[in-house]
């Protein structure tokens, strides 16, 4: 059975400390028999709404593969933690190896980015190039002016 788990870190935890909170709820999970098939870090985002004063959070996801007993161990790993402010589990009827859509819209726009910063260098490299040609165009009109 699959089960799908969205939580949400304190964001003053840094980023290395969500890292290391995420991997401990895996190797928790690991001991109860199940296993961690998706993990996504979607990074810092606005919250919905206030929830402890914090008007952002760290959002992780963690899609398991497992038995009761690994859900359980998790849920009660992140009850426990202090640092998680929301969390919600759902139980999916298919897994999909796809990225999740928040994913693959931070990879289109990376993509995005990586493209335009490339055309800006080639750009920039036809500028340059273009440049010494226009000197020797205006060095031979000088030297035409000069012998007139």
């Amino acid at each position: 059975m699959y089960y799908e788990t969205i939580f949400i870190v304190n964001p003053d935890i840094s980023q290395e400390n969500t890292e290391i909170l995420t991997n401990d709820l895996v190797s928790k999970v690991e001991k109860a028999g199940g296993r961690i098939v998706k993990r996504e870090n979607w990074g810092s985002r606005p919250l919905a709404y206030t929830i402890a004063n914090r008007k952002r959070g760290t959002y992780v996801l963690l899609v398991t593969d497992g038995g009761v007993e690994a859900l359980n161990a998790l849920e009660r790993a992140i009850t426990l933690e202090e640092r998680i402010i929301r969390s919600l589990t759902t139980r999916l009827t298919e897994l999909s190896d796809k990225p999740s859509p928040l994913m693959r819209r931070a990879q289109a726009a990376a993509k995005r980015e990586a493209e335009a910063a490339e055309a800006a260098e080639q750009a920039e490299a036809a500028a340059e190039a273009a440049q010494p040609a226009d000197d020797a165009a205006s060095q031979a009109a000088d030297g035409a002016e000069a012998s007139a």
